[in-house]
């Protein structure tokens, strides 16, 4: 048990290490060892679509505009189960059949984890519709500018930022460079919480239509002159996008590129994120939008060295975006539901009042038989001291005052006199108690290494999986505790 517990930990972070910050090359095909992730292009019947979104419902509309929107996208769900976004063009969009097809199986054959996918189409009579992939958390303009519980955490703002620019350069390098009106709408996020740019926005809105309906404020100045979108118009958007990032706000490039050329660049940082970030990252992000904002079109960057400049920032990569958004992740088990104790129960529904009282009736009867082998010096200089600090902890933690404890068991833990799994373990609800899921995990994972049969380990590990979303593993964890516990009680 205790070697699943260290394989358990190093095998969680480096998969997590490498999906949640993919290297370009990887992204065709969702990653070299997922070939088949995506659905081929189909070209669906209107009746279909129709079907899949209950007659086209209004209470299936999904983009931002509502029935207000010159082409309206639907939230629909095919006869397989799967759940598309399908978007319905004005009339008058597309005239020529033929032309919108060919666009359409274009955008449909790119294939990547940082797009939501183009899979369909539908050419009836005067319907022109596209049928993508479905994203259920929301766009990038509502976590962004209306969050309700959380502001977007920094680590993920530079995640965005990254995922961004890899779409970008992937779409480049399959001869798509071009990107219509490019916004915080445009960003969607898949079941695990990472960013995806819409495939609509790869199609124009019509084929005479304009590449930017947004406030001209936000437009590139060579589109302003020309009225012609190229690869270097799309990075000035990402760099609008990046400064929506940096203010939690949709400020014009015109106000922002004033206070960074006046250096009061931290002026433009949410106040949200404050103490939550360097100065170097933010100052590196500016300098990158700012270069991405050059009045000029050949002084941009382009996607490459944008994804290049980006990899070195990015913060938290072991932790999956799900986490970092706050977003409780579904599992879909299909096993049979286990018969819990009243520990494991607690730890399912993450009661941490209940653990409390539970840890508290224990006691320390669990530390019994852990070895702890004292010269006589180190009994009379330092024990008296070791056991004060974890009486005070236990008195602190009885108390429930959990940052008190904190102090007092880690006083205790670093003073080395003594090894008790017990503390280890009360410092971990200690920990979730003031929301620290990550460090809490790290002492449920230690009490088992001091105790690798102790059931109370495995159910604070799975109480700390829970509070981190990572539903999968903490089902796990939780299993393995009501093993441990139910051959303890055999015995």
């Amino acid at each position: 048990m205790g070697a699943r517990c260290s394989k358990f930990s190093l095998c969680w972070f480096q998969s997590h290490l490498k999906a949640s910050v993919l290297e370009s090359s990887d992204l065709e095909n969702g990653g070299k060892s997922d070939r088949n992730a995506f659905p081929s292009f189909t070209e669906f019947s209107f009746e279909q679509l129709k079907a899949a979104t209950s007659g086209f419902s209004s209470d299936n509309i999904v983009s931002e505009h509502g029935e207000k929107a010159p082409n309206v996208v639907y939230k629909g769900k095919l006869d397989n189960d799967r759940w598309i976004a399908v978007k319905r063009f004005n009339r008058l969009a597309w005239p020529d059949s033929r032309q919108f097809l060919e666009e359409a199986r274009t955008v449909g054959s790119l294939r990547s984890e940082r797009l939501a996918n183009l899979i369909g189409c539908c050419c009836e009579g005067e319907e022109r519709l596209l049928v993508a992939e479905f994203m259920p958390h929301e766009t990038l303009a509502k976590h962004l500018f209306h969050w309700e519980s959380q502001p977007m955490k920094w680590a993920m703002r530079l995640r965005v930022a990254l995922y961004l620019a890899q779409a970008l350069e992937y779409c480049s390098s399959k001869g798509r460079a071009l990107y219509h009106d490019l916004n915080a709408y445009r960003i969607l996020f898949d079941k695990d919480g990472n960013p995806r740019l819409s495939c609509f926005g790869l199609m124009k809105n019509s084929r005479d239509g304009k590449s930017y309906s947004t406030n001209l404020a936000f437009t590139p100045p060579e589109y302003l002159r020309t009225g012609r979108v190229t690869p270097e118009s799309v990075v000035y958007s990402f760099g609008t996008l990046l400064l929506d990032l940096l203010s939690g706000k949709h400020i014009p490039p015109s106000h922002a590129l004033d206070l960074i050329r006046g250096k009061n660049f931290l002026m433009l940082m949410d106040s949200a994120l404050e103490g939550h970030f360097s100065k170097d990252d933010g100052t590196e992000l500016v300098r990158l939008a700012s270069r991405c904002l050059q009045y000029e079109a050949r002084e941009r960057p382009n996607a490459k060295s944008l994804v290049t400049a980006l990899m070195s920032l990015q913060k938290e990569t072991e932790v999956p975006s799900y986490v970092l958004m706050g977003i409780r992740q579904e599992t879909a088990s299909s096993t049979q539901p286990l018969s819990l104790t009243p520990f494991g129960e607690a730890c399912l529904r993450t009661d941490l009042t209940a653990i409390h009282e539970i840890l508290e009736k224990i006691g320390y009867k669990d530390d019994e038989g852990i070895a702890n082998e004292l010269s006589f010096q180190m009994w009379t200089n330092q024990m008296q001291e070791t056991l004060n600090s974890k009486k005070h902890g236990d008195t602190a933690f009885r108390a429930k005052d959990f940052a008190t404890a904190i102090d007092c068991y880690t006083q205790f833990i670093d003073g080395g006199t003594m090894v008790s799994p017990t503390v280890y373990a009360r410092r971990c609800l200690s920990y979730l108690m003031s929301d620290m899921p990550q460090e809490a995990l790290g002492d449920a994972m230690q009490a088992q290494v001091v105790s690798p049969e102790w059931s109370t380990a495995s159910y604070l590990q799975a109480a700390c999986l829970f509070s981190l979303g990572m539903e999968t593993d903490a089902q796990e964890t939780l299993k393995d505790g009501t093993n441990l516990e139910a051959k303890r009680n055999k015995n």
